[in-house]
């Protein structure tokens, strides 16, 4: 299994101190972040996409992708989300296959609707009409790193005849997509249908919600005939906070729960603890919680962990990686092997992707793989 991070990358004021980092220190934590990460052994860093205030995550990813990509040398580069709604798919197409030769296939990207309804209409488009957006975008973004010559007519931008997205995936091996959703059956099947992965970033929601997406993403993928039940390929979000006592790790993060701008002013933190899985506590507690996962989700491929959010100011968020690296995420890939049974995937990563394509293993949309289509 993949572990990982990943930021929204909002401006939210420091509780305690009461002081806003500047759009440059902001920056500049992500980047620090993703460094750590790689450096105490984690998988995967993962950054969103906004156009709005209080965040200062990118408005095109693939800008900060390629960049961490010349300060890093193995950590998996994704989006937390590529809004497929509002991006137009030829900007997708031309702008992740670059990073992705920049950083030799360290690329992968989570596709999503996002949560900020205003964005719709600053793109000339309608929020009413998400889910067919997200269809009929990802329709043509699928067939821009596939085929050479695309005509396209929809509704959702102008015509393309003929049309080549440059520069082409690298070995011909488009990034690997998760389909990112947290409420909308439409998207976990869509992610079936090709034979993606489906993420479900359950960080508002109880497991019996994030039980049911998942179970039917995993029950659409083996009636595409991609594979069975058991080998679809699952990502979950969640948050963590840690301290050596749990008492400490409440003390110290409630203030910045309390004022969150995404759940501060609903749920206690304990109540929302409970019904999400948002631990705070002990590296023990967040190791026994996430285990606890697989009981709803299954055997599934990626755990990233929404570090950085709420104000915390970026030496905490550091010291929250390296109990990630140091002390969870080994006993969790120990834990996660030993219970995980013959035949569970692994996360693809480029170089799998390349071996499935030599192997003609390739999904085909709507059913089976290239080998047998």
């Amino acid at each position: 299994m993949q572990f990982g991070v990943f930021s929204i990358g909002d401006m939210t004021p420091d509780p305690t101190t009461g002081r806003v980092p500047t759009e440059h220190e902001r920056i500049q934590s992500m980047v620090a972040i993703a460094k750590r990460a790689e450096e105490v052994g984690l998988d995967v860093f993962a950054v969103g996409q906004h156009h709005n205030p209080p965040f200062v995550a990118p408005a095109n990813p693939p800008i900060l992708m390629a960049y961490l990509a010349a300060q890093t040398t193995r950590i998996q580069l994704s989006t937390a989300t590529t809004l497929i709604t509002t991006t137009d798919p030829v900007r997708i197409a031309e702008d992740c296959a670059f990073a992705q030769h920049l950083a030799q296939g360290r690329v992968d990207l989570t596709l999503g609707r996002g949560n900020t309804g205003p964005v719709y209409p600053w793109f000339g488009k309608d929020i009413r009409s998400g889910i067919p957006l997200a269809v009929e975008n990802y329709a043509l973004l699928h067939r821009l790193w596939r085929e050479t010559e695309v005509d396209f007519s929809g509704r959702s931008r102008t015509p393309l005849q003929g049309f080549t997205s440059t520069p082409r995936p690298l070995h011909d091996i488009p990034p690997f997509v998760w389909h990112g959703s947290i409420r909308s059956p439409e998207i976990a099947e869509q992610a079936a249908y090709y034979g993606d992965g489906f993420f479900h970033n359950n960080i508002f929601w109880n497991k019996e919600h994030t039980g049911r997406m998942i179970d039917l993403y995993r029950s659409r993928y083996a009636h595409y005939g991609h594979g069975t039940e058991e080998q679809a390929i699952v990502g979950l979000g969640g948050q963590v906070f840690m301290r050596r006592t749990s008492q400490d790790a409440i003390r110290e993060f409630r203030p910045y729960f309390d004022r969150a701008p995404v759940y501060g002013g609903g749920p206690s933190l304990e109540d929302f603890s409970a019904q999400t899985p948002l631990t705070v506590g002990t590296p023990e507690q967040v190791i026994e919680r996430t285990l606890s996962f697989r009981e709803y989700a299954g055997d599934y491929q990626r755990q990233l962990f929404l570090i950085d959010h709420a104000g915390l100011p970026l030496k905490t968020v550091l010291e929250q990686i390296d109990l990630l690296g140091e002390e969870v995420v080994p006993v969790l890939r120990k834990e996660v092997a030993a219970r995980a049974p013959q035949g569970t995937p692994q996360a693809p990563t480029h170089a799998s992707l390349l071996r499935r394509r030599e192997e003609g293993r390739d999904p085909v949309p709507g059913g089976g793989t290239a080998a047998v289509a």
